[in-house]
């Protein structure tokens, strides 16, 4: 069985890679960033330094395929996201549709496709409609929100007991780990019995609001631990010094402005096959409390 996982080097990638070399499967990985792999091909999956938006050297790496991972992978420095995402979400299909990769797992977002100008929540429906268009089986995980954006804050969490986030301290938030989308994600990849285009959410145990999270985070690490608002603008200097375009950062501006919108895409109802097993309260012990000195 052939494997290729696209954004190989990122924490849902890097979780599916683990597991579907665990399982026995030829695993080929895309990053553009080999060097970060080198820890997986010592395992034996194989590195290929393949851009999203390489139509060709997609099309080469995946024959005889068995399955397709995609991730749609950032990238800050585009003229804008909308463009980036539709430019590798065709590149994407043009291999599945040359090779006839029988089945295509896609990362998408809670809300994809709702309605225009939600930033890259919008465009993940795009990427969805262009995947389904192939002739293969295609499901489209859509998750709530990283708990892993809380690594970004170790040093903040450390130096100043505070997160900070751009949405109100009452906002309810499906909290997910990455490591339960990869693995959600690598079930689908190995098991080759499903068949169809279809969606499932991914929600996590339960929503938290960011009080409720640095109330656990408090617990867990035995000192309190506030919460800040910060405002949209100040992420936007952040996103400057990331050598962000100007409209990469209006998009992640209404991106912001949707997950942050009490009645948005995080208002979406929960159903069983949306809950995934990893409390944020065990997230925290076995992610952020080790990287803490």
């Amino acid at each position: 069985m052939k494997i290729v996982i696209a954004a190989a080097s990122g924490n849902i990638g890097r979780r599916i890679a683990e597991k579907v070399i665990q399982a026995g499967a030829e695993t080929i990985l895309l990053a553009r960033h080999p060097e970060k792999l080198a820890d997986l091909v010592a395992q034996g999956a194989t590195v290929q330094p393949i851009s999203s938006d390489d139509a060709q050297g997609l099309i080469e790496i995946t024959q005889q395929a068995d399955a397709l991972f995609w991730l749609t992978p950032p990238k800050l420095d585009a003229p804008n996201m909308r463009d980036w995402y539709l430019q590798t979400a065709e590149a994407g299909a043009i291999a599945v549709s040359e090779n006839n990769i029988p089945r295509v797992v896609n990362i998408s977002s809670i809300g994809a496709g709702a309605k225009p100008n939600l930033g890259t929540v919008s465009f993940g429906g795009t990427v969805e409609s262009i995947f389904n268009q192939t002739a293969a089986n295609v499901v489209h995980l859509r998750p709530g929100y990283f708990m892993e954006n809380f690594l970004a804050q170790i040093e903040t969490i450390q130096r100043d007991r505070t997160v900070r986030f751009p949405y109100p301290s009452d906002h309810d938030i499906p909290w997910i780990s990455t490591d339960d989308i990869g693995d959600v994600a690598a079930q689908y990849l190995l098991d080759q019995r499903w068949a169809g285009q279809w969606i499932r959410n991914l929600m996590g145990p339960e929503n938290l609001t960011l009080l409720e999270a640095s109330a656990i985070l408090s617990r867990v690490l035995g000192y309190s631990i506030e919460y800040t608002q910060v405002s949209i603008e100040s992420l936007q200097q952040q996103f400057v010094t990331m050598g962000a375009t100007a409209e990469v950062r209006h998009e992640m501006d209404d991106l912001f402005r949707a997950l942050g919108d009490p009645d948005g895409v995080y208002a979406t109802v929960r159903t069983p096959e949306a809950v995934t097993p990893t409390t944020f309260e065990q997230f925290v012990k076995n992610k952020i409390l080790p990287n803490l000195h």
